[in-house]
């Protein structure tokens, strides 16, 4: 047990910098009083005390804003940053550094007995107020971004987002270094810097799919011309760079001045 308090507090000092000293990680973070209790817990219901489980359980919710079955199985250094609102489920399972953020839920699809909830591998990071819903896997490494709701199994070192939860990026199978230094690195919210927009890619393949077909249809022209001489091609209207500079210009000065406080005039 005292192996596992001195892991866990080591692991937010890895995972949040706002962290500042042992008696302020051990007197107020919910989420590590939520897991010392779970594993008490946890340790009662394995010994056939169900009862005493799920009063401890039902305790720790009232005081943290966390529930935790105590049937779930959680692994070392687990981490759940501010906490509020986490759902874990009876048949969950979470292995090594993973962490959580608040509003995440771990849950089930059916009522019918056996495996429900969802497995969570090493080094799983999960954004505030996503869903993993169902009796599958996320592999090892995996991001899962804020609000997501995934239904359905999530490879090794895959990024997911969006309702429902689609994956956006995988880790090369060779970067394996990333996966072991999870327990010491900040992912806030299951994002990183080098996340892309999923809108931004869909709109570039759109416009590679654009600019294709225009090359097709170029070469067809070209070749209806050279069999008819008296074909008359249409000049498409060309795009000015700057129309979406300006667009974009003015969107930013938009957002500025939402973020901006009103200046006394």
């Amino acid at each position: 047990m005292f192996r596992h308090l001195k892991e866990d507090i080591s692991s937010v000092f890895h995972r949040d910098p706002a962290a500042r000293n042992f008696v302020e990680v051990l007197t107020c973070y919910p989420g590590l009083h939520a897991l010392l209790l779970h594993r008490i817990s946890h340790w009662f219901w394995g010994h056939r005390l169900k009862w005493l489980a799920r009063f401890l359980s039902t305790l720790a919710r009232w005081f943290t804003g966390i529930e935790i079955h105590p049937g779930a199985q959680i692994g070392n250094r687990f981490f759940i940053d501010h906490g509020m609102g986490v759902v874990i489920g009876e048949t969950a399972i979470i292995g090594d550094d993973v962490t959580l953020y608040h509003g995440v839920t771990l849950g089930g699809t059916s009522w019918s007995k056996g495996k429900r909830h969802p497995t969570l591998n090493d080094g799983v990071v999960v954004g505030a107020g996503a869903k993993i819903l169902g009796p599958f896997e996320i592999g090892t490494g995996a991001k899962v971004g804020s609000n997501a709701v995934v239904t359905k199994a999530v490879p090794s070192g895959a990024t997911v987002v969006g309702i429902p939860g689609r994956i956006i990026t995988q880790q090369d199978k060779a970067n394996v270094q990333v996966q072991k230094d999870m327990a010491e690195k900040f992912d806030a919210y299951g994002l990183s810097p080098d996340m892309p927009d999923p809108v931004a890619k869909s709109i570039g393949v759109m416009l590679d799919h654009m600019h294709a077909v225009d090359r097709k249809l170029a070469c067809l022209a070209k070749s209806v011309r050279e069999m008819d001489a008296s074909f008359e091609d249409e000049v498409l209207p060309q795009l000015d760079a700057s129309d979406f500079s300006a667009a974009i210009e003015a969107s930013g000065e938009q957002e500025q001045a939402v973020k901006a406080p009103d200046q006394p005039k």
